[in-house]
């Protein structure tokens, strides 16, 4: 290949380096093939360690990503051909080169390609309807598509090994899909120009900051990184192993109580589903005293305020338990709103799923938009001393130091 070209193909590998130190975190892996003649003579590069170990010719070698491109400049000029694909997750760069021109281009896919760089002029559109064909999947347009999200969708265990989603799966499909679509609008108002911090609190095995982060990340093209809590040291190793096999490498676990925990950068988005009771009050007190921008909420058992309230205008009607205890659930709630409103947080509450499937299918939505709503917690102020409660949330946000 002529210096020209090879000097036109540094520059190109210069803005590569760039992007691989700011990407890390979702790179996946380079393939190269030089040509000379009618010979072929590939390449292929992945990360270990923060280095990219590669093997061309037979050798195997670790290197800085400044010194594997020089390698690579270096050879050019014993070939007549070059072309390489720089992926990432949901995204492949092209880079071709020869003696008459230099090009790149974008591919915006979620197909692996691990084969030749040529192998994406190729490529045959995969099928992402999901393979059964049970009536209970819905009719719509999945946010987390059969096909593109495969490798997900095996991992957490509602895709079979074969590409089928499992029949006694497609429920909670069809609900992790719904969680994402009723985010989708709130999330798409984040900064595009920086990392995203998102903090799963209660985060159990992770299925839905997995899922996130395969949305944000390989779909929205978002620069993300995912935190998750959980008491549970086996449940975070097992998160951790599940990250892992993924590749997913902007995620962290952590074994620690939601209250103990302090963050070391700024958290955009606070996320808790099914927190047991008062870790939805932990999660809700986090986000507020990190001032997070976005904070989700699906709460599980509500079990503080019902052996706390009292409301003497409704003394006969609450003396049907029943009735108690779902007042009790809606004041809890609703006493959450109200302080997340105070804190200065627009608030909507939604069905997240139908509540012939579980009565527990609310989800609490807050937006930062102002300061502290001092009239709101006025009458927050007023609604704790009606009913004759203490809420975990207010003794939370108090203990913050």
């Amino acid at each position: 290949m002529n210096k020209s070209n090879i000097s036109k193909l540094n520059l190109f590998f210069m803005g590569l380096q760039n992007r691989f130190n700011e990407n890390i975190e979702i790179f996946k892996h380079i393939n190269f093939e030089f040509t000379s003649g009618l010979k072929n003579f590939k390449g292929t590069a992945s990360l270990e360690e923060s280095k990219l170990k590669f093997n061309f010719n037979g050798i195997t070698k670790k290197s800085n990503i400044d010194e594997f491109f020089k390698y690579l400049i270096d050879e050019c000029s014993n070939y007549e051909g070059f072309s390489l694909t720089y992926s990432e997750r949901g995204e492949v760069l092209l880079i071709t080169a020869d003696n008459k021109n230099v090009a790149m281009k974008t591919i915006d896919t979620n197909n692996d390609l691990s084969a030749s760089p040529t192998a994406s002029n190729n490529k045959v559109k995969k099928d992402i309807t999901p393979a059964a064909t049970t009536s209970t999947l819905l009719n719509r347009d999945y946010y987390i598509k059969a096909g593109e999200a495969d490798a997900l969708l095996k991992e957490i265990g509602i895709m079979s090994k074969d590409g089928k989603i499992k029949n006694d799966k497609i429920r909670k499909y069809n609900q992790i899909d719904h969680y994402v679509e009723l985010l989708e609008d709130i999330l798409d108002d984040l900064p595009r120009n920086q990392v995203i911090n998102i903090l799963d609190c209660g985060c159990g095995k992770s299925y839905l900051s997995f899922v996130l982060n395969h949305y944000l990340t390989d779909v929205k093209k978002y620069k993300c990184h995912f935190i998750g809590l959980d008491h549970s040291e086996t449940v975070i190793e097992s998160s951790r192993a599940m990250a892992s096999n993924l590749g997913y490498r902007n995620m962290e676990f952590h074994a620690v109580d939601i209250n103990e925990y302090k963050p070391s950068k700024h958290i955009n988005v606070v996320i808790s589903l099914h927190a047991c009771d008062t870790a939805t009050d932990m999660a809700l007190a986090l986000g507020i005293k990190v001032e997070a921008d976005i904070i989700i909420a699906v709460p599980c058992c509500h079990r503080e305020m019902l052996s706390q309230y009292s409301y003497a205008p409704f003394k006969s009607i609450l003396d049907q338990g029943i009735f108690k205890a779902r007042m009790a659930d809606i004041l809890t709630d609703g006493m959450r709103t109200l302080m997340l409103k105070a804190k200065g947080y627009k608030v909507s509450v939604v069905e997240y799923i139908s509540p012939l499937e579980t009565p527990k299918n609310l989800m609490i939505r807050a937006i930062k938009e102002t300061d502290e709503d001092l009239d709101a917690m006025t009458e927050y102020m007023s609604l704790m001393s009606s009913l004759n409660v203490y809420p975990a949330l207010y003794d939370y946000l108090n203990q913050w130091e």
